[in-house]
């Protein structure tokens, strides 16, 4: 399997990061964390049409491991994905792992000058905007993928078995 360009999505404590730094060591592909790109120092976000310059530079790049969500750029990442990586991680997991990140300060993708928190927008957007709203988009747009190599993770055992599909 000829894969240059990975696409990791899903919610905020998804476990996107951990993947693909996980998948760019063994797969030995340059990974791309979409949050040391989007964010300034103090959680300051870019302008829409500054960020979506900078995403299509990246995804230009001859090869990566991409991971963000970020949603307003998913009809640019997604035609340049050769695999499409969907972590669709329980609520409540993705709460609980955003709780242990927050109170251990052990970010895999620190970015500086934006100090780890947790507040009651992150709060609301984990337990309820992203699996009412965003989640029930993103699987309409992967339909949209077909010719793409979709892996939807639920569990553990999910990513075992992608390890073993990818690597072969």
């Amino acid at each position: 399997m000829n894969i240059k360009k990975i696409l990791v999505i899903g919610s905020g404590g998804s476990g996107k990061s951990t993947l693909a730094k996980e998948l760019s060591k063994k797969l030995n592909l340059p990974l791309i964390a979409l949050d040391q790109y989007y964010w300034k120092p103090g959680w300051v976000r870019p302008e829409k049409e500054e960020w979506r310059k900078k995403v299509s530079e990246l995804v230009d790049q001859d090869s990566w491991i991409m991971d963000g969500n970020y949603q307003s750029t998913l009809d640019i990442r997604f035609p340049k994905s050769d695999v499409i990586i969907f972590l669709d991680i329980n609520r409540f997991i993705c709460f609980w792992r955003m709780w242990k990140r927050r109170i251990l300060k052990n970010r895999v993708d620190k970015i500086d000058g934006c100090p780890e928190k947790i507040d009651f927008k992150f709060i609301k957007w984990v337990l309820w905007e992203y699996p009412q709203r965003r989640r029930p988009k993103v699987l309409k747009l992967l339909e949209e993928y077909k010719d793409k190599k979709i892996f939807i993770l639920r569990i553990s055992k999910d990513r075992n078995n992608l390890f073993r599909i990818i690597s072969v």
